[in-house]
């Protein structure tokens, strides 16, 4: 089984192996969390789909001994998919629904699953039937090796070669060059978390797609494995290219985060010093052919120049200095939800 294995050296030298599958199978963990397992799916307009997601989810776990549960996250379906969830979370113990008030995306529909979930580790998948619950026990073993994320790799796609494979690939190498964390499949759904790395990462716009990389930045391992996918058999495809672009331009804030998120003055501060440093370089030259050459330099380019480069300048540092404080203020006041819900089924306490 083939690996892509990703660590910081600090977290190489000094992690632990942590919750093995062997160990929560015989439910050893039973007293640290309330579930050895979150599934968190989210849902839109996949009515067609659910029922059979999930008896097949149900097979899978039937046998086993991990506690679960299935937190299906209905991303305001209009096909009556929020509706059918909450009328089988009334005869299913295993079932968690959460409703959001209208449809935010995945990424939100994500954040508000991992927000609820109780799992000591969180596995998400699609809800169209293309990623197959059979594949999770094969992550969760993984897991157990000492990795913090699992990501699955569909290594045979069943979808269009054009419009989708081949932008696929183009973004999982864009991806792995900008972050740094190369993985053949970013966009597979079905990957197995521990709850500690992701209970303080807060998602927004297309982000979830870049959790390996958001993750690798707080010190995970990470490692994938090839996984089954299956061609959609109801319902039609959500991703489109405004999707796509959508995509693009969260990777560049990824890109942005993973190096200047925590210190913001390392980029506007350099600039800005770059600049008055150039701006300073100018006005000694033109100093020099006053002074000492006694030449004019009121109508010479180059005054306006230095002037600009000076205040630009002074302008980037103070500018860095302000979104560094902008961005401490940031981190400790992030407690409102990028999601409205508008009802909950099946939770218990």
């Amino acid at each position: 089984m083939k690996t892509v294995n990703h660590t910081s050296k600090e977290v190489s030298q000094s992690h632990s192996k942590g919750i093995s599958y062997e160990d929560m199978e015989h439910g050893k963990y039973s007293d640290v969390a309330p579930y050895d397992l979150s599934l968190v799916i989210p849902i839109y307009n996949e009515i067609d789909s659910i029922p059979k997601l999930l008896q097949r989810i149900t097979t899978v776990f039937e046998k086993s001994r991990l506690s679960y549960e299935i937190i299906c996250v209905d991303d305001g379906s209009v096909d009556g998919s929020a509706s059918f969830l909450i009328e089988q979370a009334k005869v299913r113990s295993d079932l968690r629904v959460i409703a959001l008030r209208r449809n935010y995306g995945q990424t939100p529909a994500m954040a508000a699953g991992f927000e609820h979930a109780r799992g000591r580790a969180i596995v998400t998948l699609d809800g169209d039937l293309q990623n197959d619950p059979a594949d999770i026990p094969t992550l969760l073993s993984k897991l157990s090796e000492g990795y913090d994320l699992v990501s699955g790799w569909r290594k045979n796609r069943q979808d269009a070669a054009l419009t989708r494979l081949l932008p696929s690939k183009i973004a999982n190498w864009l991806i792995g060059r900008i972050t740094g964390v190369k993985l053949h499949d970013y966009g597979c759904s079905l990957k197995v978390y521990r709850s500690e790395l992701i209970a303080d990462i807060r998602l927004y716009g297309e982000m979830h797609r870049f959790l390996p990389a958001i993750a690798f930045t707080e010190g995970a391992r990470i490692a994938e494995v090839p996984v089954r996918h299956h061609a959609r058999k109801f319902g039609h495809s959500k991703y489109g290219l405004g999707r796509t672009l959508r995509v693009l331009a969260d990777l560049l804030t990824v890109s942005f985060m993973q190096t200047f998120l925590t210190k913001p003055m390392h980029a506007f501060g350099f600039a800005g010093l770059f600049s008055i440093f150039l701006g300073v370089i100018l006005a000694s030259y033109l100093a020099f052919l006053k002074i000492f050459l006694d030449q004019g330099i009121g109508d010479r380019p180059l005054l306006l120049l230095a002037v600009v480069l000076f205040l630009a300048g002074i302008q980037m540092f103070s500018f860095g200095l302000l979104a560094d404080l902008l961005m401490r203020t940031y981190h400790e006041s992030q407690n409102r939800p990028v999601y409205r819900i508008r009802q909950l089924a099946g939770f218990r306490k």
